[in-house]
């Protein structure tokens, strides 16, 4: 076994050791998600932070690692899991386009385990659409100066540090990422109200002329072409392996949980379907620890996360719909952990793209791909020349 095997393997354990631990506060986090500071000593929050924030230099396995932890610990319950102080998605961002005295400000930032980070990219007009960005970062007489809003940012309301993207100019290679502290003047977070995934605190952000300071504008090190956009592409290719984790991790929760509570086990262990969908979990996981290996050796444009995101939603949401009738007529109320986690699984199909938009890319990609060529779409040939 590598070095590398037995890493994933000590991180495995750890996620699925806490899992329990974050289930039992799950209910009381999607009732009363801004008071969710009351377990941020927990073990389970404090493991959470301990993996999140990982070595203090970029490791060539990060996706695979989170990806692992991920599928553990969200066992447990995927909302207490985003509730959990930590980088977040800012953390991606900042591991791809910071040098190093950047990457330790934000991780010095997050250092005490009760800070939260965000990463505020969906804007209001345009979505998660990065080449249409209307927030502005200007130069005037007085220094940099960002203006904009963002919505759908998980932590809104209370980060403590997180990063922007915004347009220095007009073209694709105007897009940088910023550092920005959630307490400089002109900063706004506020929570959105939320059906599911409550313990996660999507909300809004607005920049209003926030002075933003040379240093902590990212990639500054890097070639022009690898410092926003770049960077905002590959945190999405990362992030979607995530998200993909926590559906998977939902289905299976739910399906633990219905296995445990069924009364007729002799009927559970011949119940086709069950077996079935224990098989797609399993497929499943495979896929996204898949997509994460692909995200860390940089392969491709993300269009294998995207078909393992498409895949772990599918899932997760006919898993949270269709398995808790095994328990009777009233199991989203006899059993209310179903019922949040039915909430929860809707809640997938939103974060870092809907699946209408993942197939799009998936089939972007595909065209794309000179293998996937037919005898109409390759060049002419000279006459008289072999085929």
């Amino acid at each position: 076994m590598s070095k590398g095997d037995e890493r994933l393997d000590e991180v495995r354990a750890q996620a699925r050791a806490i899992a329990p631990d974050l289930r039992s506060r799950a209910l009381d986090v999607d009732a009363h998600p801004a008071q969710v500071a009351r377990h941020v000593d927990s073990p389970g929050m404090r493991m959470v932070h301990a993996i999140s924030m990982g070595p203090a230099q970029p490791q060539p396995d990060r996706c695979r690692r989170l990806t692992v932890a991920t599928l553990e610990a969200a066992r447990g319950d995927a909302g207490v899991l985003l509730a959990s102080p930590g980088p977040s998605v800012a953390g991606v961002v900042v591991d791809l386009l910071a040098d190093e005295a950047q990457r330790d400000r934000f991780r010095s930032a997050l250092a005490d385990g009760r800070s939260w980070a965000f990463c505020a990219i969906t804007e209001p007009q345009g979505g998660s659409d990065v080449l249409g960005l209307r927030t502005q970062l200007r130069r005037t007489p007085d220094g940099l100066r960002l203006s904009g809003s963002k919505l759908y940012v998980g932590n809104a309301s209370r980060a403590r540090v997180g990063v922007v993207l915004a347009r220095t100019g007009p073209s694709p290679l105007h897009i940088r990422a910023v550092l920005v502290p959630a307490d400089a003047p002109g900063v706004v977070g506020s929570p959105l109200p939320m059906a599911g995934l409550r313990g996660a605190r999507i909300g809004r952000l607005t920049f209003t002329d926030v002075p933003v300071c040379e240093q902590d504008v990212l990639g500054a090190h890097l070639p022009p072409s690898r410092r926003g956009l770049w960077g905002a592409i590959r945190a999405f290719a990362s992030v979607r392996v995530q998200v993909g984790a926590m559906a998977v991790a939902t289905a299976a929760a739910v399906c633990d949980y219905v296995t445990e509570h069924v009364t007729d086990h002799a009927a559970v262990r011949r119940d086709a379907d069950l077996t079935a969908i224990r098989a797609r979990i399993a497929a499943a996981e495979r896929l996204l620890l898949m997509a994460a290996a692909a995200v860390d050796r940089d392969e491709g444009r993300g269009q294998l996360s995207a078909l393992a995101k498409v895949t772990a939603t599918r899932l997760a949401i006919d898993v949270t719909t269709g398995l808790p009738a095994r328990l009777g007529r009233g199991a989203l109320l006899d059993h209310p952990l179903l019922e949040k986690w039915r909430r929860d699984a809707a809640g997938f199909e939103f974060m870092e793209g809907t699946t209408a938009m993942q197939l799009l890319h998936v089939a972007d990609g595909a065209l794309r791909d000179p293998r996937n060529r037919g005898p109409a779409d390759q060049p002419a040939q000279p006459d008289g020349a072999a085929a």
